[in-house]
């Protein structure tokens, strides 16, 4: 069973950066697509983005597009998401999530595996 944890949170002003990580203890998803979720007190848990198989295909949330860039290396069975100019509104609990299936998804129905979250917190 894919087994996902989730690291690299904080505290942040707005402007700044922060790497999290998504690591696979079990060492399985290497053929699945992962995505990352985040929710917000109060909100619906939202869409950030997600990386096919492969590394080679990933898409993002309009909101976070052109900021946020995720990555995978096979050999660590790891999943980066690479965030810079961090907003106020990106505060929440970011999630990974390993896909049913080998191809990127931004519907949470698509992924059958979930780390507990790690806490992203940008401060104004």
């Amino acid at each position: 069973q894919v087994q996902l944890v989730e690291s690299g949170g904080g505290l942040v002003q707005a402007g700044d950066s922060l790497r999290l990580s998504c690591a696979d203890s079990k060492r399985t998803f290497s053929n699945n697509a992962v995505g990352w979720f985040r929710q917000a007190p109060g909100k619906e848990r939202e869409f950030v983005g997600s990386i096919g198989w492969r590394g080679s295909n990933a898409y993002y949330a309009d909101s976070v597009k052109g900021r946020f860039t995720i990555s995978r290396d096979i050999a660590k069975s790891t999943v980066y998401l690479q965030m810079n100019s961090l907003k106020p509104e990106d505060t929440a609990l970011y999630y990974c999530a390993s896909g049913r299936g080998a191809y990127a998804s931004a519907q949470a129905k698509d992924y059958n595996y979930w780390g507990q979250g790690t806490q992203v917190t940008v401060s104004s």
